[in-house]
């Protein structure tokens, strides 16, 4: 332990609350008290509105806050908080940027070292705190004090010399930095209890990205690795990296059925709490009329359901339902179905992770349904963060015994058919959909190629889409090839479902 680090007070029980939700579960409850912790990002990344968030919340239990500005106006800042609805009259704002400093005798810029010294502005910062004993404090931003202090071991005496102050003062201390050093402040990092590193990159297409990581904290099991976040009208809303093993995993119980009988028979007794269903198959087969038939049923068991319509416009899918006998308007109204559009150009991984959380811990849905994850692919930076990110969010999902319908599009629509990326392994039930061709007219076959939980039915069975949703056949014993996608028909038509082209000709 450095001299600086046996100067610190001790700290009290409780953390320090930063008004972000989810940066406190990524800290394990919070800031320990009475440290001085450095906010790092580049312009833009949201290390105003951080510190601003920060203030407010040591505000509303009573807390004293103090935001020093080196650099921005106090109508800056009052600007930036109205752009949140917040109001900052709560907190003590300390405005070091005169107005004389803007004559024309006082051409330089105002912090240069000819005319002021780095001494003179942390006097006047420790006469502010002595003055208003606050106990939380933001100083924006360093990167006035460095280049002030015009050499490396100047700058850092200075930063030991606050952060001694302020630990005598029991202030919790928030240094934002926007970076514009040369390189990474190594030392920086070593004088701080802990940092918090904000960052923001563009992808080919749609909106920013934008994420951060807590680089260090001293005595505290924070959550490591990446965390996506947005900033939103009211602050940063950080979305924790989903970590299966941190939650408690719930006994599963018996199968519960899709609302077919023959399709239940096919899966081995029906769909498992607990366990992920993938069903495959090209465009158009009715990977998604299937989907919502099952959800449908788990609805009229008065379960609850989440849905998050990647592919297609919500109006087209709804109308489409209805349709086909399966009227999802009233479960929406009344709540008990979440169903959504979600934009992938706009909506990170993160954001995604955290809003399926929310449906499961909140809402209780038993049922979350993913169309598709081919669209949730374009999300990713690249195929193995999807892979991993989808391990770690069906786990999660098993563990809380939710049953989880995923649909992943094939491309083509005969013979060779290959997908974006290989999750079958992930998933516990594998449900593959082909098209096939018999006397003329193209048809769809439906097998299980895999489940884990039950013996499940080896055959190949036809079915069909009408007005009473999904319409299972005889199983295909006199065809072979059919999962290739060019099978060989070797028996009678009998044997076919009777085919929808001849019902429509007797109903007219």
């Amino acid at each position: 332990m450095s001299a600086s680090d046996a100067s610190l007070s001790p700290a009290p029980a409780g953390p320090a609350l930063t008004g972000i939700a989810g940066l406190d579960d990524i800290l394990n409850g919070g800031l320990t008290p009475h440290r001085m912790y450095l906010v790092e990002g580049t312009p833009g990344t949201g290390k105003t509105t951080l510190g601003l968030g920060f203030l407010l919340a040591g505000a509303a239990i009573g807390e004293t806050g103090l935001y020093v500005t080196l650099a921005e106006t106090e109508v800056e800042l009052r600007a930036v908080a109205a752009t949140h609805g917040w109001t900052l009259d709560a907190l003590n704002l300390f405005e070091m940027v005169p107005a004389d400093g803007l004559g024309e005798d006082q051409e330089q810029t105002l912090f240069h070292p000819s005319e002021v010294e780095l001494g003179e502005t942390i006097r006047d910062v420790m006469a502010k705190v002595d003055e208003l004993r606050p106990s939380r404090v933001v100083l924006d931003s360093l990167s006035e004090l460095r280049l002030l202090a015009q050499s490396p071991i100047r700058y850092r005496r200075q930063i030991l010399a606050l952060k001694h102050f302020f630990s005598t003062r029991q202030c919790t201390v928030l240094f934002l930095d926007d970076k514009s050093g040369s390189g990474s402040d190594l030392q920086l990092h070593s004088i701080a209890h802990g940092v918090i590193s904000l960052e923001q990159t563009l992808s080919g297409f749609g909106a920013q990205r934008r994420r951060m990581h807590v680089v260090k904290m001293r005595g505290v099991r924070y959550r490591g690795g990446y965390h996506d976040f947005e900033i939103e009208r009211g602050g940063l809303c950080i979305y924790p990296r989903l970590v299966a093993s941190d939650h408690a995993t719930r006994e599963a119980g018996p199968a519960v059925s899709t609302g077919s009988t023959a399709l239940d028979a096919l899966l081995g007794g029906g769909l498992v709490p607990g366990t992920s269903t993938l069903l495959t198959g090209p465009a158009g087969v009715g990977k998604t009329t299937s989907t919502v038939q099952c959800m449908l049923a788990a609805l009229k068991r008065g379960e609850k359901a989440a849905y998050f319509l990647f592919d297609e416009r919500l109006p087209t899918l709804l109308a489409r339902s209805r349709t086909l006998g399966m009227d999802l308007d009233a479960y929406i109204e009344s709540g008990q179905l979440d169903l959504r559009a979600v934009d992938p150009a706009e909506m990170s991984p993160g954001e995604f992770a955290g809003a399926v959380r929310a449906v499961v811990e909140e809402l209780g849905a038993s049922v979350v349904v993913i169309d598709s994850l081919n669209a949730y692919l374009q999300s990713m930076p690249n195929e193995q963060f999807l892979v991993l990110q989808m391990h770690e969010m069906l786990t999660y999902l098993g563990q809380k015994g939710v049953v989880s319908l995923l649909i992943l599009g094939l491309h083509g629509v005969m013979g060779d058919i290959r997908s974006d990326v290989d999750l079958s392994y992930l998933s516990d039930t594998v449900v593959q959909l082909r098209y096939f061709e018999a006397h003329g007219e193209v048809r769809q076959a439906i097998s299980v190629i895999k489940t884990r939980t039950a013996r499940h039915e080896r055959t190949i069975r036809e079915f069909q889409i009408g007005s009473n949703g999904l319409q299972l056949g005889e199983p295909l014993r006199q065809f072979q090839g059919v999962l290739t996608g060019v099978p060989t028909f070797s028996g009678e038509g009998k044997t076919l479902m009777a085919s929808q082209i001849g019902a429509l000709d007797a109903q007219r």
